[in-house]
């Protein structure tokens, strides 16, 4: 099987530095995988993006060394297997609140005996090779997003889940979750106390964290708690961000 270049970043201690897609099309896939990223979710629980968008970007994005990834949209084994079979390298799934949860979603990236994911790897063979099936079990990752009350008070019991790879911060909803504000980068008292518990979590476990911030200054930040699979922003973030640009055309044309 092809090997999972930032599996072996991540295994040696370097940091990752994922991108982030939630608009839909192959062309803008492959202009993110260009931009020197370790590897590119696709998100399909918030993003715009249909099954047959993610085959497409799924592909657009194999053409680069950037280890593509899926950000799925619920924990359920029909989703995990689209993914998997598409040709995701790695998989994030939202709403992991307990034990039980991370058991479900990990049994679903594994085939039996190990997890009931139904045999049928069509791309991801292609793509990673033909002996695919045979190491897929070990070599696919798999983060568990922390992001509600629950999975904090579980945070120690979801984190020793045989199987997983890392867990993954969803900053904003744990921030509602506690009653605090949307965003991303929130450094309230709380939120630090969190995210160390959950860097702290993964040490203990052998596990990667991982989080989504919206800065480099930040970004370095979590690197220094411990976070080593660091998201920063992504597509719709960096078209946002030539509202700039037009401003500043508009002040220098005038009306």
């Amino acid at each position: 099987m092809k090997e999972i270049e930032i599996r072996k970043a991540l295994s040696e201690g370097r940091t990752v530095l994922n991108g982030w897609s939630v608009i839909p099309g192959g062309f803008l896939a492959e202009i993110m995988a260009s931009l020197g990223w370790d590897a590119l979710t696709i998100d399909m629980q918030h993003g715009m993006i249909s099954e047959t968008d993610m085959l497409g970007m799924l592909q657009a994005i194999s053409t680069t060394k950037v280890t593509p990834m899926v950000r799925l949209g619920a924990n359920t084994p029909e989703l995990v297997g689209k993914a998997l079979d598409a040709g995701a390298m790695g998989v994030i799934c939202p709403l992991i609140n307990t034990p039980e949860d991370a058991s479900r979603f990990v049994s679903a990236c594994r085939y039996p005996p190990l997890g009931v994911r139904s045999s049928g790897a069509t791309r991801a063979m292609i793509y990673a090779g033909f002996d695919y099936g045979a190491h897929a079990d070990d070599q696919v990752l798999k983060f568990a997003m922390i992001e509600t009350r629950d999975a904090l008070e579980n945070l120690d019991a979801i984190a020793a889940t045989p199987g997983l790879d890392g867990l993954y911060v969803g900053p904003s909803d744990l921030s509602l979750a506690q009653g605090g504000k949307q965003g991303f980068d929130l450094d309230e008292p709380n939120m630090l106390d969190a995210y160390k518990a959950i860097a702290a979590a993964c040490k203990k476990h052998g596990l990667t964290a991982g989080i989504h911030t919206a800065s480099p200054e930040f970004a370095a930040r979590m690197q220094a708690i411990g976070f080593r699979f660091i998201t920063l922003v992504g597509d719709f973030n960096f078209i946002l961000a030539g509202r700039g640009q037009v401003g500043a055309a508009r002040k220098l044309l005038g009306d």
